[in-house]
Order: structure tokens, then C-alpha cells, then sequence
């Protein structure tokens, strides 16, 4: 598999990992509301207040989530699959003796043809060791060495 077509491949499962995430978000934002708003007012007003506070808090804290997948969606757009790189840059692919890397976001696994690629934020602490190398650099990550193999 040619590296432009296996990066495609593997921006295409970061897209649609963060694209799910932000649905199933969203999802969970509106069955809290709906149920925030069937909950009627019975006589044990204090189990209400308790029961309409934990629901608050439980949108409250998928919207942190949802904000948070929405930049993870906005970052995977600045990123071009077409673009090549010479070094380890985000939007890059990196084999190495030990494994190879999408750099983008953390996204998990992805079975390829060339094997398991894993997709890994920028941020990553893999990533930052790997920013910047070019093939033939090494790098230890963890008392293992990785040997660049190919970036594209």
C-alpha cells in the first residue's frame, strides 16, 4: 500500500472515531435535558433538587467533552493527508522497528495492510519524542529504542 493512500486511509478513521465521539456526545447532552425536563416535582422536593443537580452536571460535563471533541475535529482539519513530510510533523506517518504512528489525534488502532498503525496525538508523550526526526534517527521512548524506518 502506497504511504499517500494508507495516510488517507488512516485520516479517514480519525474523522470518523472523532465524528462519533462528538454524535454520541450530543446524544447524551439531549437524553440529560430530556430527562432534566420529564422529571416532574413530587412531593420529596429534596430528592428532585438532587436528582435535577446531578443531571446538570452530567450535561455540563459532556459539553466539557463536546468542546473537547470539536477541537480534536478542528485539528484533524488542519491536518492534509496529501501533504508529505521529511520530518516527523503533525499529519505524518512514521514507521519505525517497533511500531508504527499516525500523528494526528488519538484515535486508537487502525488494522492497515502495512499492520496495526496506532493514531496518536501530537501531544502524546510518543509523539513529542518523535517530532521533528527524520528516517534513519532514533529514538527511546520507555527503554525501548524505535529506529525511523519511513515518514511520509
Amino acid at each position: 500500500m502506497e504511504h499517500a493512500t494508507l495516510k488517507k486511509m488512516l485520516y479517514e478513521h480519525c474523522l470518523q472515531f472523532v465524528q462519533e465521539r462528538i454524535g454520541n456526545i450530543e446524544q447524551a447532552i439531549e437524553n440529560a435535558r430530556a430527562a432534566q425536563q420529564d422529571d416532574t416535582k413530587s412531593s420529596a422536593g429534596d430528592k428532585y433538587e438532587t436528582s435535577r443537580e446531578m443531571m446538570t452536571q452530567e450535561i455540563e460535563n459532556n459539553a466539557t467533552q463536546l468542546a473537547e471533541a470539536r477541537k480534536q475535529l478542528q485539528l484533524l482539519r488542519s491536518i492534509s493527508p496529501d501533504k508529505t513530510h521529511e520530518q516527523v510533523a503533525p499529519g505524518s506517518y512514521v514507521q519505525t522497528s517497533a511500531g508504527n504512528f499516525f500523528i494526528a489525534i488519538a484515535a486508537g488502532a487502525c488494522a492497515t495492510a502495512k499492520g496495526t498503525v496506532q493514531c496518536i496525538s501530537a501531544a502524546s508523550p510518543m509523539a513529542l519524542h518523535l517530532l521533528g526526526k527524520q528516517k534513519n534517527d532514533s529514538v527511546a521512548f520507555h527503554g525501548k529504542s524505535y529506529l525511523v524506518e519511513a515518514v511520509a
